[in-house]
């Protein structure tokens, strides 16, 4: 077997949390559209696109910038999280394909691993609870807890020193363009599985290795057999 062709045990696992773990970017895509309208503003799609995977400020920087310092961006962010509690009420959280198996082989492995997400605490740990997934991590840390947002390495940093691992030891699974940028800056290997954006190629040209979902992607550590 051939270097690259070995499976790689990591001292740790970081994982992002929307669109990477749980089927939420969707959903919350068409609730964007659906907020703002409901104030008499229009977002497009192509916009909201720009704002996966990065922290609140960046967002709110994007949306101002596109659409003028007058756009109602509070009013429309409370509207929106006010749908995202209903439709999660009564639709609860998807899981993305394979997470349970990945953080099944990881347990059998003996690999700590924690999440890694923009988002902040209080609704990350309402999210995780919902997917039931909550307990599976052995940190977690969320996009107000750093100064600086992805892309920046700040969160991934953070993460990595909770696990009590160097960033050159660990993995780091993302979606988004912002995330892998940001693990490339951590010093993380980085897995890139698709959702919604197709990243640019000189981010691809960093990623470790892109898989088409997380069953896939944890043959990367061998057998438990």
């Amino acid at each position: 077997m051939s270097d690259i062709e070995k499976p790689f045990l990591p001292g740790a696992v970081i994982f992002d949390m929307d669109g990477l773990m749980l089927d939420t970017e969707r959903p919350v895509m068409d609730l964007w559209l659906r907020a703002a309208k409901s104030l008499g503003r229009e977002v497009h799609r192509e916009t909201v696109l720009r704002t996966i995977g990065v922290d609140e400020g960046t967002t709110h920087g994007i949306l101002l910038e596109k659409y003028g310092k007058d756009f109602p961006y509070a009013e429309i962010r409370e509207e929106l999280s006010r749908l995202i509690r209903e439709t999660v009420n009564k639709e609860g959280i998807a899981r993305r394909p394979g997470l349970l198996i990945m953080l099944d082989k990881l347990t059998a492995l003996g690999v700590p691993f924690g999440v890694a997400t923009s988002t902040d605490r209080k609704s990350a740990l309402w999210k995780l609870e919902r997917a039931n997934i909550r307990e599976r991590f052995d940190i977690i840390t969320c996009g107000d807890e750093v100064r600086h947002g992805k892309p920046a390495p700040d969160i991934f940093l953070l993460a990595a020193k909770r696990l009590g691992q160097a960033p050159a030891s660990c993995i780091g699974f993302e979606d988004s363009p912002a995330g892998l940028r940001a693990l490339a800056a951590a010093n993380i290997r980085s897995v890139f599985i698709k959702d919604l954006l197709e990243p640019p190629e000189e981010v691809l040209a960093v990623v470790w290795r892109r898989c088409n979902d997380l069953e896939e992607a944890a043959e990367l550590f061998g057998r438990t057999d």
